[in-house]
């Protein structure tokens, strides 16, 4: 029986009554089947509290609020995100880049690795940066709502060692399901990305490469080797971009 030191009390009120179940599991269902239903996630990064099926979106807010713990929503499920300094700090660089070009070309917002978008029904993805058009964005002010339910034009997923095939293709089915137009996988440790306009339409680009906006920014882009070189090396000249 779990210690009461065991239980998390302190999370907000939904956590501690039983709220109307957003996906219930197959009773037959074993660790691994829910493990293989999230994309093969490692089991550290699956909450065990709120029960799988159970939690909502504030309970995703209050871990980020109170303990500093990423975590995507996937049907009712906390799956915590893989954090990586090198990683981070490549979406950093990214999401500086088009704060920047935005302030010449006013299209919309960009967000970071802790912008939480609830992009379908009882789907919350965390993208490492997304840029959302002024057309897609809500009504309400940003500040009304910590999750807004909105798809971003553009999503960024720099991937960490934690992340697999299986939860990457899951996350990119999504994205294009949601309506996003365009995807950028990072992929640090062999240099590379992949851009997707559709969910079977990608080009691979080396660190020679140019991430480009086409449509959805036009007139961005930055060399792909330079945001691992600059990550790489924090006083290295800053990316070429235009």
């Amino acid at each position: 029986m779990p210690t009461a030191d065991f239980m998390p009390a302190a999370l907000p009120a939904p956590a501690l009554v039983s709220p109307t179940p957003q996906f219930t599991l197959p009773s037959n269902w074993s660790l691994a089947d829910l493990q293989d239903y999230l994309g093969g996630v490692a089991l550290e990064r699956i909450l065990v509290y709120p029960p799988p099926g159970l939690a909502t979106v504030e309970h995703a807010l209050w871990l980020d609020d109170h303990e500093d713990r990423v975590c995507e929503l996937i049907d009712g499920i906390l799956v915590e995100k893989p954090v990586g300094l090198y990683e981070s700090v490549i979406a950093t660089l990214l999401a500086s880049l088009i704060s920047d070009y935005l302030k010449n070309n006013p299209r919309g917002i960009v967000s970071g690795e802790a912008g939480q978008l609830y992009i379908l029904p009882n789907r919350m993805r965390v993208p490492d940066v997304a840029f959302i058009s002024w057309d897609r964005l809500p009504a309400e002010t940003l500040t009304d709502r910590k999750a807004p339910q909105v798809a971003p034009d553009l999503a960024v997923e720099v991937t960490s060692e934690g992340n697999t095939p299986g939860e990457m293709q899951n996350k990119l089915d999504e994205y294009f399901q949601a309506g996003v137009r365009l995807v950028w996988y990072i992929y640090p440790r062999t240099k590379t990305a992949h851009a997707y306009t559709a969910r079977n339409c990608s080009t691979v680009i080396d660190d020679q490469g140019m991430l480009d906006g086409g449509e959805v920014l036009p007139g961005f882009a930055v060399r792909l080797g330079e945001l691992f070189e600059r990550a790489a090396r924090p006083n290295a000249a800053a990316p070429e971009n235009s």
